[in-house]
């Protein structure tokens, strides 16, 4: 009995499974029509649009032909009417080029006085008013000008005069020189605020780049034995190398690790919240600078 039950469920499984996997090649065989269906309807439907849109540039074409053709009959008919009145096919050409050039865009530049700077460069201007404004003489002024003309110079370009490598000095060092904003500084030399900008950071990175390691070096010891003599022949003291003093200089508030430059005393005494960096400098004792360390945050002092 128990057997024969096992044989008719192994008979009814085998036959559940046939009907399944019947079941499941009818399913496989209606969507592989579908399938091909909306492959077939999408084939000619791309078809049709691409023939719409042949169509489309062939009457663009036809369009341009006429246009391009009723232009060229109008020319002629010109031409024609001026020959006609003793004038010339190349009168009329240099006319109608001349309308065309009309039309071209033009550079507009913004008129900017330059009679300070100009005033300024002239050979009869006093030197303590060239003093007053640079914290330098012409003499120094010319010295710097020379060592960064290769570093400082421009190109002119189609557009417009590159800047002359004086004027470019002049407009950094009389901005580290007063500290006057940019607004006013671009008005003394005529040119733009941007571009002042720009000069301001060319020239540093120059000074920086060129004349700091020629110029700023600390003394060897033959300079270093002299400089003691002097100090101790001013001061009474000896051993003494250089005279030390750190300041801080304003900044606006970076981006990154904000607290550490902020300026606690600063804000203090004007009442509004500052941010600076550190800047040490150590002279001889004719005042030149022998060591200049500059950019470390306000909490470092």
């Amino acid at each position: 009995m128990m057997i024969t039950s096992y044989l008719l469920l192994e008979d009814q499984e085998k036959q559940e499974k046939e009907e399944w996997e019947e079941f499941a090649d009818q399913e496989k065989f209606d969507f592989e029509a579908i399938h091909k269906e909306k492959t077939q309807a999408m084939l000619d439907y791309n078809s049709n649009l691409q023939s719409s849109y042949e169509g489309l540039d062939e009457i663009d074409g036809l369009r341009r032909k006429r246009s391009r053709g009723a232009v060229n009959s109008a020319m002629v008919v010109a031409a024609s009417e001026m020959i006609e009145k003793g004038g010339s096919i190349e009168a009329s050409s240099k006319q109608s080029s001349g309308s065309s050039v009309s039309h071209q865009r033009r550079l507009w530049v913004k008129d900017r006085s330059k009679d300070w700077w100009d005033k300024c460069t002239s050979p009869d201007y006093p030197e303590s008013e060239f003093k007053r404004w640079f914290r330098m003489g012409k003499a120094t002024f010319e010295l710097i000008c020379d060592e960064l003309k290769v570093v400082v110079a421009k190109e002119n370009t189609m557009l417009r005069a590159a800047i002359p490598v004086d004027q470019g000095v002049a407009v950094c060092i009389y901005r580290l020189a007063t500290g006057e904003p940019l607004r006013l500084v671009s008005k003394r030399f005529g040119l733009g605020i941007s571009t002042c900008h720009k000069i301001v950071l060319d020239v540093c990175a120059a000074i920086r780049s060129v004349l700091m390691p020629k110029y700023l070096q600390w003394p060897d010891e033959d300079s270093l034995r002299q400089i003691k003599e002097e100090f101790e022949s001013i001061s009474g003291i000896p051993n003494v190398v250089g005279s030390m003093y750190t300041t801080h200089i304003p900044i606006i508030a970076p981006k990154v690790s904000v607290a550490a430059y902020f300026n606690k005393r600063h804000t203090e005494r004007i009442q509004k919240t500052s941010y600076s960096i550190t800047v040490q400098g150590v002279v001889d004792p004719r005042g030149v600078f022998s060591d200049v360390c500059i950019g470390w945050p306000r909490l470092m002092s």
